[in-house]
């Protein structure tokens, strides 16, 4: 093994291992497969099985439900729509989301939906980009009309009704007032599934269409989908999501004839994607490489460097840190090191051993993606366990944990 700049210790790589076994044989976690690549240097671990009850080992390829880790793939569809000058950043939505002209904003958070004010000023490209136009899920906010509106008209992904097809979906969006003014404050995911419809109706394609053009097939994400084909759903997992009393295993998506068994009405950049850890780690290395896959560029510098910096100012990242830290269980320390680009998480403080410049994003099915420009680093860790108890978050701490120890220079 190479020494020097280029990877990571023996030792370190050992630890590793030992660390991601010893949360599969706890029994909390049936299984995983995690990516490390730095330099030139690339380790797959593959360790545990697709249930939890045994049966068919894990692999490299094993595909699993990417959740909001979602969301750093699918923005570099919009980036590309900058890039091309088919979207400005200040281009204001109405003439493509004719569903979000003239906004009414909520007069406080937690009021009637009908004790409003008109917006100050109409939502622009920018606001979807950095999760600012006005709507989210505000865990801060649960209980309030607003959030129950968005839930029962299923605005939102987690619910066990589908979300409805992109027009149906505006269409119900477009029914609320805002919860802040555009531009005003960070919140979470619903911004991103604006975005999937604002690609499609710039371009003309489905939001899964221009993605696998300009980004799956030129970067080589044979297995990054809406979906998994039938040919291929042996190699997806079953998703549970224990029980947060007993940790009892309760299955939230079989694979065969569960939610991604066939392709969705909605093709949602907030948490849809189904991947493999090659596949991301393709579209990583082609962020930490500037835009470049081998000799082809598939965004421009510049772009890659809006999504991967921080694009919040101090006030608007009081609501991120909030979010992080007031459901600390979840969260774990993923999140709270500061701030947002475009579609992920960007750190501005050292609150852990990753330093200030990572960036990525963790996803409620147990799954963690970030890239790190400093070491040159990707780490990938995919499990099948939902986050609706500690132990993924926990698997995931002690995975970036033992990475960092792993680096050899």
């Amino acid at each position: 093994m190479e020494k020097g700049n280029s990877g990571f210790s023996e030792t370190g790589l050992r630890r590793l291992r030992e660390v991601l076994a010893r949360h599969v044989e706890s029994g909390k976690i049936p299984g995983l497969v995690a990516l490390v690549s730095r330099g030139g240097e690339t380790h797959v671990e593959a360790v545990g099985t697709m249930r939890h009850d045994g049966g068919t080992p894990m692999r490299r390829d094993t595909i699993f439900r990417m959740a909001s880790t979602s969301k750093p793939v699918a923005m570099a569809a919009a980036m590309v729509l900058l890039d091309e000058c088919r979207l400005r950043l200040d281009d204001v939505v109405d003439p493509w989301l004719p569903e979000l002209a003239d906004r009414q904003v909520l007069k406080r958070i937690d009021g009637p939906l009908d004790d409003t004010v008109p917006a100050r000023r109409p939502i622009t490209v920018r606001d979807l980009l950095t999760s600012t136009f006005g709507l989210g899920m505000d865990m801060t906010a649960l209980g309030a009309p607003i959030m129950g509106a968005i839930f029962e008209r299923g605005l939102t992904p987690d619910l066990p009704e589908p979300m409805p097809e992109p027009d149906e979906w505006m269409r119900r969006l477009g029914t609320l007032p805002l919860m802040y003014q555009p531009g005003e404050r960070w919140q979470y995911q619903i911004s991103h599934d604006v975005l999937s419809v604002l690609v499609a109706r710039v371009t003309g394609q489905s939001f899964e269409t221009f993605l696998r053009e300009r980004i799956f097939d030129p970067l080589g994400m044979k297995d990054t989908a809406f979906h998994v084909p039938a040919d291929k759903i042996d190699r997806l997992p079953t998703l549970y999501a224990p029980d947060p009393q007993t940790g009892e295993f309760i299955v939230w998506d079989e694979a065969a004839g569960g939610r991604w068994s066939k392709p969705p009405a909605f093709q949602g950049s907030g948490g849809g994607l189904v991947s493999t850890v090659d596949d991301y780690h393709a579209y990583f290395r082609m962020l930490l490489n500037g835009g470049m896959h081998g000799s082809e560029r598939i965004l421009s510098r510049p772009a890659v460097e809006l999504m991967t910096t921080n694009r919040l100012t101090p006030e608007q990242n009081a609501a991120r840190n909030a979010l992080a830290t007031n459901n600390v269980h979840l969260s774990f320390g993923q999140g709270q090191h500061g701030g947002w680009g475009m579609g992920m998480a960007v750190r501005t403080y050292r609150g852990d051993y990753a330093p200030i410049g990572q960036f990525g994003w963790d996803g409620g099915s147990g799954t963690s993606t970030y890239a790190d420009p400093d070491n040159q680093l990707t780490g990938i860790l995919l499990t099948q366990v939902g986050m609706s108890v500690p132990d993924p978050a926990r698997l995931i701490h002690d995975f970036w944990t033992t990475l960092y120890q792993a680096i050899d220079d």
